[in-house]
């Protein structure tokens, strides 16, 4: 009898250790193309969901590899995971890779600890806008710009005009917004351990994990593996969560569906703006020297 219970589907299990969801948080935060898919609330709600789904796991772990993006999406996505957290009562933990810098930082203060490499790269706690101004190009060129419309400063920013004041004015107070709400989420979520001057903290400067230890940005350096076996056993089980991976299911396309020439011309438009999303995300990784 004993031998037939050993053979039992549920057998092996009895002596198993406890489970820790793993979520990857990875990318550019936001829309970020046709081809690559960026961290937004809709393309990460259902994975969200999945990790906190397991009754009585020991935590849930965040692997974030993110230079940033939209303050939107990474406040959308930080405050679904706290949500769930609450209500399942489950601790959070975060683990940085290569880079949790700005809205990375972000979504990492969503945990209840933070972890990172000595070589990662945190913080960048600040708001950025780009842009650029071509108006002087299309003089030189004789190209006439036609705009209208209704409202004086609908259009303050136009990278096709000069520029003006109150339109670097107005982008400033939204930026002060912006960046106060970031201060006070990573004032809430991190509290008393925070060590640094908040002139150096919240000057959008970024640090390696050494450094983010000693300004109490991250409680240590650690991987995800090591951290969790010493805070839950030898016997911890990771449960990654993963999206489908076939990109043709991500990107919605049917199996079964024809490809004529219309869809060939449609990918086809397609592959410019995959390019330029591509560079802008090169960019944005760039900001960090990775």
């Amino acid at each position: 009898m004993t031998k037939l219970l050993a053979k039992l589907p549920f057998g092996p299990w009895r002596d198993a250790g406890p489970i820790v969801s793993v979520l990857r948080l990875s990318g550019v935060i936001g829309q970020a193309g046709a081809f690559r898919q960026g961290l937004t609330m809709s393309s990460m709600a259902g994975l969200i969901e999945r990790a906190f789904a397991p009754k009585k796991q020991a935590a849930v772990a965040l692997v974030v590899n993110s230079p940033g993006g939209s303050p939107v999406q990474s406040a959308l996505i930080a405050k679904r995971i706290r949500d769930l957290a609450t209500e399942k009562k489950v601790p959070v933990f975060a683990f940085c890779e290569d880079a949790a810098a700005s809205g990375g930082y972000w979504l990492a203060c969503a945990a209840d600890e933070i972890w990172a490499d000595e070589s990662s790269i945190l913080g960048s706690i600040g708001v950025v806008s780009s842009g650029f101004g071509a108006h002087e190009f299309i003089q030189r060129y004789g190209i006439e710009r036609r705009l209208y419309t209704a409202g004086d400063r609908k259009v303050i920013l136009d990278p096709f005009s000069p520029e003006r004041e109150d339109g670097v004015a107005h982008l400033k107070a939204i930026q002060a917004e912006i960046h106060d709400a970031f201060k006070a989420m990573v004032r809430d979520r991190r509290g008393a351990r925070l060590s640094g001057a908040e002139e150096e903290l919240f000057s959008g400067a970024f640090w390696a994990g050494r450094r983010a230890l000693e300004l109490g940005l991250i409680d240590g350096i650690g991987d995800l593996r090591s951290v969790l076996r010493g805070r839950f056993g030898e016997k911890v089980r990771l449960r990654v969560v993963q999206e489908d991976k076939r990109w043709f299911r991500r990107m919605g396309f049917r199996v079964d569906a024809p490809v004529g020439a219309g869809a060939l011309d449609g990918l086809a438009a397609a592959l410019p703006a995959a390019a330029l999303s591509a560079v802008e995300e090169r960019a944005l990784w760039s900001r960090y020297g990775l």
